[in-house]
Parts: structure tokens; sequence; C-alpha cells
């Protein structure tokens, strides 16, 4: 990235610094360099927007066998990209250490605590412009796939993404590629709407021959037909939240963050009292043979909880990605076939070696994956920690009872009818709950059901020393869960495992047979230690929690508008069933992005099947 490409950026981020984001496109991420020094240049801009996002594209085509699936983001690697340059070392070193797992398709790693978002596209250039579905502020343009054939079908492709005024910074090396600045290639330029320039260097000021243009702007001569989302600006960005927990605290962050004012209402006592008071719970992706959409939305989830975690949690103490092991139990969760499943597949899910089985007391015979961007999670310690986010107000001890639209805003009253809370926009995330505030209204089709769990506990200062050496130094999964060594809500190091799952129960008591299907959970997942804390099961040793979970029948969370064109400021956020640690994060950011026009936690050819509305067809139809 040259200087006059930096400058013009400069500039485009004084102008944008009211509106508070950016958009930078980056057609080629190459090594990683100019998306550094781009990163750098709006840390040391005097005037710049507070967020800024970079979409960079990771050129891969699949058909080429030699190509690589995804860039280098090794320590290594990246520093020898800035070697040289020492301001640039300590962001490549946070960049490397979010890059992994990296396979087709789109991932956002989180830079300058998320002020700076990178959203990492590999995969085929077509695919990848085709999948980003809002406008770029500005591109810098690689010439390495832009000259020649198929240049024009991706300059088409490339004003797509434009509004007018869309400035285009060219590589210096562009000149260099044959046929750059042929008369075709000018014509495909034109044709696509761009104007062309050049900033002259002091040697062509002298009247030497220019190389060619420098840079260009979108301004086609024609008003041009936009199928970009184009959500309109809220003109107050103030909302209420209905619900305390995971879904809702995420959705209040990822708000709050971008300036708005959020009150957020639960009827608990204190914050996470409903399914997200679990003392204790998973963050692991969930695989399959064909890496379903479950699973790639999964891995999408788990990372951005991750890099959440990281930023606002103690390590160690409020969770640890300690790697998790999965028994592939009756022969459930297969990886793809190896040729199907590159290296940065195996970064995330791989099977388990031999000695990781010796560490969890198992065979080495037994089938088991190893997912290493995985670990455990005190939700309530991270509910907590979003809602402590400057912007966002936790009124407790409000049971709401209903939702109406009163004129412009959305009104929440109490059993007696008294106000509780007044905006123009509404995000119902009560989990279960949601569906007694929601089912009367006009338009309502998300078919929300209960799930209720319960999980059983104790501290690890009651068992003997033989069993203490029989804990696994890693959460197991497979059939329930088993988690060792986090706290409980008393403060103390604890063993957990659960939890139960029992369908259309609407009430959530602590049950004791309930401790006996975890006993034998336990004793199916991990035999030897099941058998040797058969005595830790018995009153008064095991204690219980248990909640209820909201799910949906494809599994997948609700989120975004219930219904735009009958209830307009209503949305949900919802359906995390059993994994909201691994998935609420994910879709506050959603929630967020879809209000403020940005783009996409998730490529939106994935992102569809969370909508909220998708359900909408297909109750109509039923009725």
């Amino acid at each position: 990235m040259n200087l006059s490409a930096l400058s013009s950026l400069s500039a485009l981020w004084a102008d944008s610094a009211k509106q508070a984001h950016a958009h930078v496109l980056q057609t080629e991420f190459g090594s990683g360099l100019d998306v550094l020094r781009l990163w750098q240049a709006w840390k040391l801009a005097p005037q710049r927007p507070d967020r800024l996002t970079i979409s960079a594209l990771a050129p891969h085509e699949p058909h080429e066998p030699h190509a690589p699936h995804a860039p280098d983001l090794s320590h290594s690697a990246l520093l020898a990209a800035v070697a040289g340059q020492a301001e640039l070392r300590p962001l490549a070193t946070t960049l490397s250490a979010l890059g992994r797992g990296l396979l087709p398709g789109l991932h956002r790693l989180a830079l300058q605590s998320a002020q700076v978002q990178l959203d990492l596209w590999i995969g085929p250039i077509e695919t990848s412009l085709r999948e980003l579905d809002v406008a770029a502020d500005a591109i810098w343009l690689d010439p390495s796939h832009w000259a020649g054939e198929p240049a024009a079908r991706r300059l088409q492709a490339l004003a797509r993404l434009c509004r007018r005024g869309t400035h285009l910074s060219l590589a210096p090396s562009w000149p260099a590629q044959r046929g750059a600045w042929s008369a075709e290639a000018l014509k495909a330029w034109r044709a696509a709407g761009f104007e062309l320039a050049r900033d002259l260097t002091p040697d062509e000021a002298q009247g030497n021959k220019p190389d060619g243009p420098s840079h260009a702007r979108f301004a086609p001569a024609w008003v041009p037909r936009s199928g970009l989302r184009q959500a309109p600006t809220p003109h107050e960005r103030h909302v209420l939240v209905l619900g305390a927990g995971l879904s809702g605290s995420a959705v209040a962050h990822s708000l709050a963050v971008r300036g708005w004012s959020v009150t957020v209402l639960d009827q608990g006592s204190a914050l996470g009292a409903g399914a997200s008071g679990l003392p204790a719970g998973l963050l692991a992706p969930q695989v399959s043979p064909d890496d379903s959409v479950l699973s790639r939305i999964s891995r999408a989830g788990v990372r951005a909880t991750l890099q959440r975690a990281q930023a606002l949690l103690q390590n160690g103490t409020d969770w640890a990605q300690s790697g998790v092991l999965e028994q592939q139990l009756q022969g459930k969760h297969q990886l793809p076939a190896d040729g199907a499943w590159p290296a940065g597949g195996h970064e995330w899910s791989t099977p388990a070696s031999a000695a990781q089985l010796a560490s969890a007391g198992l065979p080495p015979n037994a089938q088991a994956l190893w997912h290493s961007m995985a670990g455990w999670l005190l939700p309530r310690r991270l509910v907590a920690a979003q809602l402590n986010t400057p912007g966002v107000q936790v009124r407790l001890g409000q049971a709401v009872h209903s939702i109406a639209k009163e004129g412009v805003a959305w009104t929440v009253r109490d059993a007696q009818g008294q106000l509780l809370g007044q905006a123009p926009w509404l995000v119902v995330a009560s989990a279960f709950d949601s569906l007694a505030l929601l089912r009367t209204q006009p338009g309502f089709a998300v078919p929300l059901n209960p799930l209720r769990g319960q999980i059983s506990h104790g501290p690890l200062s009651a068992l003997d020393s033989t069993q203490r050496q029989m804990l696994p130094p890693f959460p197991v999964n497979g059939h329930g869960s088993f988690i060792s060594g986090a706290h409980s809500p008393d403060g103390l190091p604890s063993w957990f495992i659960g939890a139960t799952f029992e369908r259309d129960a609407t009430q959530a008591p602590v049950r004791a047979q309930d401790h006996v299907a975890n006993q034998q959970r336990l004793a199916l997942l991990l035999p030897g230690l099941g058998q040797a804390m058969a005595d830790q099961f018995a009153p008064p040793q095991v204690q219980g929690w248990a909640g209820l979970r909201c799910t949906l029948p494809d599994r997948l969370p609700a989120v975004g508008p219930v219904n735009a064109a009958q209830l307009p400021g209503l949305w949900l956020c919802a359906g995390m069933g059993a994994r909201g640690i691994s998935w609420s994060v994910l879709c506050g950011e959603l929630t967020a992005a879809w209000l403020e026009n940005e783009t996409l936690p998730l490529a939106p050819s994935l992102a569809k099947h969370l909508k909220a509305d998708r359900f909408i067809d297909i109750v109509t139809k039923l009725q």
C-alpha cells in the first residue's frame, strides 16, 4: 500500500468520522502486510471513524490442486512480512494469535478491542464478491487478479459493491501487468462506472510519460440500481432488550459499543437468573461428515465467543481455551473425509491422539475427536462483563407482562399495566419466556419450544486422592459433558456433569432422578471415573442446577426482525438451545450488523439460516 493510497484513506476517514464506521475492501490479502499498514494508518489518523471493517479477499480456486487453502498467518510468516517495520510487529503478533482454523469462507478477526474488524474471505474471488452485501467506502485494488479476462466481469462485480464516490486505490505495480491499460481494459473500467485518474510523480511532472492511472472513483453516468442491503438509518439509537442472559447481554454489548443507548429489563433478581445461570458450560464446535450449515455456523460462533472472552474475561478463572475431547459414541459426529478436511479444519477438530485418550482415562482404541479451539466458560461472568458496557442500563426485578406498539415506540408493561420501558426498538431475548410475550402479536411465526436441562456438580475438595488423580485435565464431551476445575457459583473449584434433555417441560426444578441420569452419563462418557465417583452423586455431596432452554425445530437460533412488515422495530434473539455459550456472541453481532447496515459477522448465505422470519411461510401454510 503506497503513501498515496494511505493519504486518500486518511482523507476518507476524516470525511466519515461523523459516521462512526468505515468499510474498506482489499482485493488481495497476500502476506497481510497491507492490512497491517491499513490498521496502523487508522490508529495514527488524527481524525478517523470510531470503528473500521476491512474486508480482505484471500483468493483460492478449489479446482487448482496446488493452490493454498488459506493465507499463512503464523507468527513467523507475519513477522517476515513486516521485516524492517518495527511499528507493525505488535500488530502482526496480535493478528497471528487469531489466525487459526482458516477454512474456505468468512472469518471475522476482532482487532484493537474489536474497534478494527478484519473480515477475511477465503475462496474464489467471484464467490467472495458475490457474498458481500454492503457497499465499501474505499477499495484497495491489487492487480494480480484484475488484468485481462475475466477483468470485465470482475469489475462489474466490484462496481456492485460501490456507492457513488467510492474511492479505489490502485497498487503501484499495476502498470507492469500485461494489458493493464489497453484500450479494451480502459473501456471495461468506464463501462463499469469508474473514472480513472493519476497523481503524477515528480518525474512525470517534468514531462515524462505517466505509467497509467493510480486511482479511480465510482461515478457512473447513470443512476445505478443497487441490490445491496440498505437498512434505513435508525433515527434514534435507543433499544429495549428483554432478558439479561447470554443472548440479551450479547445484543446489549454489540449495540452499546456502536453508540446505542440500551436498557435491559429482566424479571430475575440477579444477572443470568434463567438458563444462562448454568454454573459452567462448554464452548466447542459441531462437526458433521458434510460440514453442514450447523457445523459452519458453530465454528463462527465459537470463534466470536473466544475473542469476546479473551477481551472481557479473566483467563483461567472465568474461562479457559483448554481444548475439549469429544467421544464419538455410537459413531456420531464424524469429520468430513480427509480430502474435504484441510489443515485449517484439523486446527479446529482432529482425531484424538493416544496421549489425549490416556489423559482422559480412555483406552487407545476409543473413537474420539480433539477440539483445540474449544474450552469451558462461566456464563454468568460473560453476561456480567457484556452488561458492564458504557451505554447499557440494567434493571432487574422487571416482570414484563405485555408488549405493544404505541405510536412510533414499543412499550413494555407489567401485569398491572404499569409502563416499564419504551423505545423505538425492542429486542426480545428472554429464552422460552419470549413465546408468551410474542404469541399474541400479529404475524408472529417462530415455533419456540422449551427444553429443560439439569446438571449435577460438587466441590473437588470432597473427592479423595484416587478420584482426583482420575480427573481429565480438559473437558470431555459426547454424551453430556464433564468439566472439572471450573469454579461453582459459591467460588469453589468443582466438577460438573450434564445436562439432561427434557422436552416440553415448562418448569425447571432440581430432581433427584436427574442426578441418577447424570451419573449414568458420566459412567458412559468416562467409565473408570464414573465408577470411581459413584458415591459423589448421593446427598448431601451432590448439588444441582436446572433451567429451561429454548429451541427451534431446525436447531438454529432465531435472530432479527420477527416480521418486518407487520411488526416493524420488533426483533428476536432466542432459540440457542444448549449452545448459548457458542452462539450468543455471534447472534448479538449479527443483530447489530443488520441494524447498522454493516458487514455481517457471518457469510450472508449462512446468516439467512438464522433469520427469525424464516418460519413465516411455513407457519402460514400450516394455518
